[in-house]
């Protein structure tokens, strides 16, 4: 398990944002490799852990154990937070952070089902319980498949790829389909000429599909909401997103959150005198550095928001 290895993205500017002090406690929302958690440690915050996934949560034990009590991890979903703390005894923690998306681990193992790079099963379960990409391909239909492409992935081919990928289950039968079968039907039903030059034709594919099986958004959605009552005054959130989905959600969810006046847009002068909970700690999404895309090609899209709650 300690074998659970993941480059931590961003961890300077996260460390910056956030500031954590000796004896706060903070919420590492997506837990994975330990990374964050382990510089939080290291600046002798306290941890709380969470993740959904057995195997990270086994292996960030592991690699943290030398912090003893200052480091707790639980497996869970991240949208239930709240419920985590609450089941501690916490009432509101100092800092919260999630770093979205897969991580290298789960990409690099084929059996995860992640990876267009190399032949597994149509899995793609970060907790590994509930439904997987095979039952979600077999159970919706050529035009819900094709919604969820264009939704959560962004393709512009998502009518053909989704025919493409139904086409292909058919002719493959009870043989079925492994994630290189399935990149290379994506692939074909994308013209060649459309290919993106930086990434794989089925990477908005498998974007999307992982998102749908594992209900992303929907994490993402409860855990932003569920920010006022996580944090204690004068604490401090941060986003990592990698997709322009999540990235807009946490930029639309903090805005909510920092908007102070509440007035009709069409009045001249602020009436309602109403004061904002939180304060923004990045003016933009804040991007990794080019020694630090160099190191780690797979931080090239990592976007970071924070704010602090300030009343």
């Amino acid at each position: 398990m300690s074998e659970y290895a993941h480059a931590t993205v961003l961890e300077r500017e996260v460390l910056e944002l956030l500031r954590p002090a000796p004896g706060e406690v903070f919420l590492d929302g997506t837990l994975g490799g330990g990374g964050h958690s382990e510089a939080l440690l290291e600046r002798r915050a306290q941890v709380i852990g969470v993740d959904r996934d057995p195997r990270a949560v086994a292996a960030a034990r592991a690699r943290l154990a030398r912090f003893g009590e200052a480091f707790r991890a639980v497996r869970a979903d991240f949208r239930d937070a709240e419920g985590v703390l609450h089941s501690l005894g916490i009432e509101s923690v100092d800092g919260a952070l999630v770093d979205l998306g897969v991580s290298s681990p789960q990409l690099d193992e084929a059996s995860r089902g992640f990876s267009f790079s190399r032949a597994g099963p149509l899995d793609m379960r970060m907790s590994g319980e509930g439904e997987s990409l095979a039952d979600l391909l077999a159970r919706v239909d050529e035009r819900e498949l094709a919604r969820i492409l264009k939704v959560y992935g962004e393709e512009p081919f998502a009518r053909p790829v989704a025919r493409a990928i139904k086409r292909a289950l058919a002719e493959a039968g009870e043989k079925g389909l492994d994630t290189r079968a399935l990149a290379e039907a994506v692939a074909a039903a994308i013209p060649r000429r459309a290919w993106p030059r930086s990434i794989h034709p089925a990477t908005r594919t498998f974007q999307a599909l992982r998102i749908a099986v594992n209900d992303e958004l929907g994490a993402l959605a409860a855990w932003l909401e569920s920010l006022p009552r996580l944090l204690s005054r004068g604490g401090r959130a941060a986003v990592i997103s990698f997709h322009s989905l999540e990235d807009r959600m946490v930029k639309r969810a903090f805005q909510a959150l920092t908007r102070s006046c509440t007035c009709p847009p069409k009045l001249p002068v602020c009436r309602c005198g109403a004061q904002a909970t939180f304060a923004p700690l990045t003016k933009r999404a804040v991007g990794p550095s080019e020694a630090e895309v160099g190191a780690n090609p797979r931080s090239r899209s990592a976007k970071l928001r924070a704010v602090a709650r300030v009343r």
